[in-house]
């Protein structure tokens, strides 16, 4: 598939995503959705989102589909307004947490839900046909009351008479399409809210739209400055949520598997579904509660669908996503965030219960690849996987490699043209030193594949 990508389609806006590929892809959904089908569309807060938006609303009303625009949302709001408001399809324009210059198409069915491999596939034979529908054009409008939509259900699904609302919390959207939304549903709910970097701007001007340890320094010195208790930061369209306390980043396998353990615990249902990112502390930290663990494809829409296969009590990826079906199968960083303060006195609780667990140490690396050798590539590192000794070998999405208490994976982003290496040991040293394998072996196959 060239388009769709680990998160629908993505690339570097005026290069590899231009206006007349987003004017086709709408086109292509226009054209599988049935004629009259209502579609809703909004964007992040990057400043290519206003033009791709009225190629994608031009494109669907070409092929007969009514478009409703909402403006600038955070994905879980577009995603889960797309089922409240009783649209057939909800689009949203965004690159998630890639840099500026990106950005992107992902595509959600009326029940929330991503669109599946299969529906992309279909999209993509519709877009090299170039097999468009040609009738009676659609309407365009805008949706109003948005917000309030997205915090009404919120409220009818969250028991936020439990939410400690004694916690001062600290916002952070990063400039992105959270700015404004995330700490007006926050303060909406009782809770004291301290906002950094939340004007939406698409040049992200406050820091990277990824949130990570080295992007919230500032945002960790805002925390301690003001003695908040706990930040909230979001990416650049807040489908992932990462946190910080007074002592630092709390991680990105920790919070996944803090909050999986609350989800099961609630709903008694003893599944996890996850992606083979994640590393094993989401397994220590649930099997007390006698839970499976399954581990699928990246991308949040496979998350979804593995989670609804399983009954699993959450769907989560490492790097923020959380699929909670209390809310729907669609990743709700918000609804997250919310949970985990309505379950926690403090958030000391976090950090005080990975104490009683094996330590365990993660780290990623990348290395640049074009995306046109991606593939050719990802086929060379499985041959040479044999080579690093490993018990087992998995080629479910790009190649995990079991060493006995220590795993690595080597996978080709789905979002930017780099190859990712992630490692996770008992030892900092021992998960460096994988990396370290990880990214020289793929090096050394670049460098021979450029000779």
């Amino acid at each position: 598939m060239s388009l769709f990508g680990t998160s629908g389609v993505r690339g570097v806006f005026g290069n590899d995503l231009t206006l007349d590929l987003c004017y086709d892809v709408a086109q292509s959904l226009g054209t599988l959705l049935p004629a009259g089908a209502k579609v809703c569309v909004a964007t992040d807060s990057r400043i290519s989102g206003p033009a791709i938006k009225e190629a994608v609303i031009s494109g669907l009303c070409n092929c007969g589909a009514d478009a409703a625009d909402l403006g600038m949302l955070p994905t879980p709001a577009l995603a889960l307004l797309t089922r409240e408001l009783g649209f057939d399809t909800g689009v949203m324009i965004t690159a998630s947490h890639n840099p500026p210059e990106f950005n992107g198409i992902k595509l959600f069915n009326a029940n929330a839900m991503g669109y599946s491999r299969d529906q992309e596939q279909k999209i993509e034979a519709i877009y090299s046909a170039r097999s468009f529908r040609r009738g009676s054009r659609g309407s365009a409008s805008a949706a109003e009351r948005t917000r309030q939509a997205y915090l009404q259900a919120v409220r009818d699904k969250l028991p936020h008479s439990r939410i400690n609302r004694r916690l001062k919390i600290v916002v952070d959207p990063g400039n992105g399409a959270a700015s404004g939304f995330a700490s007006w549903v926050f303060a909406e709910l009782g809770l004291t809210v301290l906002p950094i970097n939340d004007k939406a701007d698409g040049r992200f001007p406050g820091r990277n739209p990824e949130p990570k340890e080295d992007t919230l320094r500032e945002t960790l010195d805002f925390l301690r400055r003001s003695q908040a208790d706990l930040a909230v930061c979001f990416d650049g369209d807040a489908d992932r949520v990462v946190f910080c306390d007074r002592d630092g980043f709390l991680g990105f396998n920790e919070p996944i598997a803090f909050i999986s353990r609350l989800a099961v615990l609630e709903s008694g249902q003893k599944a996890v579904a996850t992606t083979v990112e994640t590393g094993r502390l989401l397994d220590l930290a649930t099997e007390d509660l006698g839970v499976k663990v399954y581990r699928g494809r990246v991308g949040d829409a496979d998350v979804a669908h593995l989670a609804r296969e399983t009954n699993a009590a959450i769907g989560v990826e490492q790097v923020g996503v959380y699929i909670i079906p209390q809310i729907g199968y669609y990743p709700d960083s918000m609804f997250a965030a919310l949970t985990l303060l309505c379950h926690i006195s403090d958030p000391s609780e976090i950090r005080a219960f990975f104490q009683r667990i094996p330590s365990l140490f993660f780290d990623k690396g990348k290395v640049s690849c074009p995306n046109e050798g991606k593939a050719a590539l990802m086929r060379n590192v499985a041959h040479k996987a044999a080579d690093l000794g490993a018990a087992s070998v998995s080629t479910l999405d790009g190649v995990r490699l079991e060493f006995g208490d220590s795993w690595m994976l080597i996978r080709a982003s789905g979002t930017e043209p780099v190859i990712r290496v992630l490692a996770e040991s008992p030892s900092a040293s021992a998960t460096a030193d994988l990396i370290d394998r990880g990214v020289k072996l793929v090096e050394s196959l670049l460098s021979g594949s450029e000779r």
